[in-house]
């Protein structure tokens, strides 16, 4: 019976994932990455966490699945940079996010190297990536991290629409007194997805990444 139950919760959990991949990839980035109204795509992530294959994301056996490059698909109620976006006036049809993404590199014994990444399309100013580059720290719980943030970066890739300037990129470290603090819980793990949740509940979904900037 129980190893019923078991075939049983595989298959579940592997139809709400397809449902879940279709559904955001049915969204357009504004859709999918700015603040909006509950979507049905918040009721499937629950769903999965509840059949979380991987619970403990952070002990030393499943860092290799947690590690690597991600792509930001869905933020329920947007990110930092899209919700400033988004009260910005007359800005919406100006600005566009073209990717953002997430990559995890080990660091040190019960730390993670993480870079925040984004590609946006300012009007009349081009193409410009932003980067924010920190670490992640956890103790004896290894779903839970706290999330720093110590160094922040901007770089022309297209500036003014065209790709043969070369402008330098702009480093801003942040001094170690000013840095916060945030929680970041892993709350769903697979080989393709990954599912975080803010101190606030804000729920993120991340698709492996085939390919990122370099």
């Amino acid at each position: 019976m129980e190893k019923r139950d078991m075939i049983g919760d595989e298959t579940t959990r592997l139809a709400l994932k397809t449902e879940l991949l279709q559904r955001v990839e049915a969204l357009e980035t504004f859709q999918a990455l700015f603040p909006s109204p509950a979507q049905p795509i918040d009721q499937i992530v629950q769903q999965l966490e509840s059949l979380n294959p991987i619970p403990h994301p952070l002990s030393p056996k499943h860092l290799p699945s947690l590690i690597g490059d991600w792509q930001l698909v869905y933020a329920s109620n947007g990110t930092v940079v899209t919700r400033a976006i988004a009260s910005t006036p007359n800005m919406l049809g100006g600005i566009q996010i073209k990717q953002v993404w997430q990559s995890l590199v080990t660091g040190e014994p019960g730390k993670i190297n993480a870079s925040n990444g984004a590609l946006i399309d300012l009007p009349l100013l081009g193409e410009w990536q932003l980067q924010a580059d920190g670490t992640w720290n956890w103790g004896e719980d290894d779903q839970i991290a706290k999330v720093t943030f110590g160094t922040f970066y901007i770089r022309a890739t297209k500036p003014f629409g065209s790709s043969s300037w070369n402008l330098p990129e702009l480093k801003i470290p942040v001094l170690e007194f000013l840095r916060k603090e945030a929680l970041w819980t892993t709350s769903y793990l697979d080989a393709e997805i990954r599912i975080g949740r803010g101190a606030t509940g804000n729920l993120f979904v991340f698709r492996r990444a085939r390919q990122l900037l370099n």
